[in-house]
């Protein structure tokens, strides 16, 4: 008999042992593909491509069945380890020390994928029924530019018929125990660029030259002169921060002609594209006027970056019900419904079906000496598991 994939830590630890740092595959999918296997998933493999981008390797798995369709889905690819040396262990090793395993992905996000496919060999092995389709839906561009990924591998998806009534994101989403936190909603995300056309000059000759450094300067105060909103019942206050200024000039005696700002707004829903927009023009054009003395206002324009990620809400009872009383069942906590932290993929799945976050503690992700504690691997799993049996009945209830 083909022995099921059970174990989240064994999971995992092929899955840690696959270097695969954006855009690099570096075996993940295949590691994930082999585990699935005994589960009788269907693996496609599209590798999907844009113009000045890498390529990117995508997973799409799928056990079917008649009845609702649930995804899970996740990303096997992770942040560069940094300087080797300054790991305690092979960031890429999946050593265990402590109770804890320790690697590149181990919380973000490599465990929540061990873990699920553990809850499902599980539920399979304990003879339960699923009543219907189980799907993982799996990128390798999640924390790249997120352009060859889960926005195209579910499109293509859709394009051969699938559909999917809910979707479990696996992220770390924990700020302190399994248990903490599900995440139901995430701000949106707006960039822009903001250009100060000036004069360049001689500095000991400032009458003769437009200083654009001043203008932008002006610009930038007059974005965060005021708090954008005070958040609402659902969503943290929106946030502006300039995140760069340059003026590309190597020279200190010479007025530079041209400065330029980046900044970023995580905005709630008191705001769509369109009103923030407007909201950044009008403020920015007073600051272009501040401070010029006789001179018209300083010229700007603004570089908008896109996509924009929308702001957005789950509201699923069955879905986010069925997780929370999971996560109540096993761990005994009563888990926050929380709309903080920056972007997920969960912006491009919310378009298909309603999608909840919930996975492994994230304080060490990105970090060196990344690492989940392997009572962490369990609690996840046995939460999982529950969530599997308690929404496929939910469904069948209704």
């Amino acid at each position: 008999m083909t022995r099921l994939p059970t174990d989240p830590a064994a999971n995992l630890a092929a899955l840690i042992q696959c270097p695969s740092v954006t855009p690099d595959d570096a075996g993940a999918l295949d590691a994930l593909s082999a585990m699935l296997a005994p589960l009788d998933f269907v693996c496609d493999r599209p590798v999907f491509s844009e113009p000045g981008t890498p390529d990117i390797d995508n997973l799409y798995a799928r056990r079917s069945g008649n009845g609702p369709h649930l995804m899970f889905a996740g990303h096997t690819d992770v942040v560069p380890p940094g300087d080797p040396d300054a790991w305690t262990h092979d960031p890429f090793g999946a050593s265990v020390s402590g109770g804890a395993m320790y690697g590149r992905g181990a919380v973000d996000m490599k465990g929540g994928i061990a873990c699920f496919v553990a809850a499902l060999a599980r539920v399979v092995e304990s003879g339960r029924p699923v009543p219907g389709s189980v799907s993982l839906l799996i990128t390798g561009d999640e924390e790249g530019p997120a352009i060859n990924g889960s926005v195209k591998l579910l499109k293509w998806a859709a394009e051969k018929g699938e559909s999917w009534d809910a979707c479990l994101l696996g992220e770390p989403t924990n700020p302190d125990a399994i248990g903490d936190m599900i995440k139901i909603g995430r701000r949106g995300s707006l960039s822009g660029t903001i250009i100060v056309e000036g004069t360049q000059g001689h500095v000991a000759y400032p009458h003769l030259a437009d200083n654009p450094v001043r203008s932008i300067v002006a610009l930038c105060a007059a974005l965060k002169a005021t708090p954008l909103d005070a958040g609402t019942d659902d969503f943290q206050p929106s946030n502006l921060e300039v995140t760069t200024i340059d003026t590309a000039n190597p020279a200190v005696n010479v007025i530079p002609a041209r400065a330029s700002a980046s900044f970023n707004v995580r905005f709630n829903d008191s705001w769509t594209e369109e009103t923030l927009k407007a909201e950044i023009m009008a403020r920015l054009a007073r600051g272009a006027a501040s401070g010029r003395d006789d001179r018209p206002p300083a010229r700007f324009g603004v570089d908008w970056k896109e996509p924009v990620s929308q702001v957005f809400l789950t509201r699923n009872e069955a879905l986010t019900g069925a997780l929370a009383a999971s996560v109540t069942a096993v761990t005994g906590r009563d888990p926050v419904l929380s709309t903080s932290g920056g972007t997920s993929d969960a912006r491009f799945i919310k378009d298909y079906c309603p999608v909840v976050e919930f996975g492994l503690v994230g304080k060490t992700m990105h970090m060196v000496d990344e690492h989940v504690a392997l009572a962490d691997l369990e609690t996840l799993t046995a939460i999982y598991a529950d969530f599997i049996i308690r929404w496929f009945a939910g469904k069948a209830g209704r």
